[in-house]
């Protein structure tokens, strides 16, 4: 009986050292990307979002959020209309009659949420996408209660390479 105690106490203890290392090699693996995919945006969108689901994409797919394939490279368009549904920003009045990747995109644009180079059907780095991800975190106010929780897993150094905790 206390053998079983013992495990299921490591268990619990361990998971969420389990479950950050995983998310630090996912999050490595989408920083290396030369095109992000659908199945990756919806990932760590929901993530972010604070939407629970077992298949992130699926469950963006079922929302009406993405319309690709899981393994398609997601545009900067319908990377703003996956941000802005899954955040629940409002958006300008064409947004609201229109509610598309087009008027989610040219609204990101409006907020200065997309920077530099901007083509509506551009493929994203991992790189491009976490800077969008970043900053429409910000606006939203999302970013300051992930940032707690990343807080509280073990080694987040607040993202900058060299940082003390």
């Amino acid at each position: 009986m206390r053998i079983k105690r013992l495990a299921a106490l490591a268990v619990f203890l361990f998971f969420p050292v389990i479950a950050f290392a995983q998310t630090a090699a996912e999050l490595d693996v989408l920083l290396e990307a030369n095109a992000v995919t659908t199945r990756a945006a919806a990932l760590f969108m929901l993530g972010a979002a604070g939407i629970a689901a077992n298949d992130a994409y699926e469950e963006a797919l079922s929302r009406g959020w993405v319309k690709k394939g899981p393994d398609e490279a997601i545009s900067l368009q319908e990377t703003a209309f996956l941000m802005m549904n899954a955040l629940e920003l409002g958006g300008g009045v064409m947004y609201k009659v229109a509610r598309s990747p087009r008027y989610a995109y040219r609204e990101m644009i409006y907020r200065k949420l997309i920077l530099g180079r901007t083509d509506a059907n551009m493929k994203l780095t991992g790189r491009r996408f976490l800077q969008i991800l970043g900053r429409t975190l910000d606006y939203s106010g999302e970013r300051e209660q992930m940032d707690t929780v990343l807080r509280s897993s073990a080694g987040y150094n607040g993202g900058i390479p060299g940082a003390a905790n």
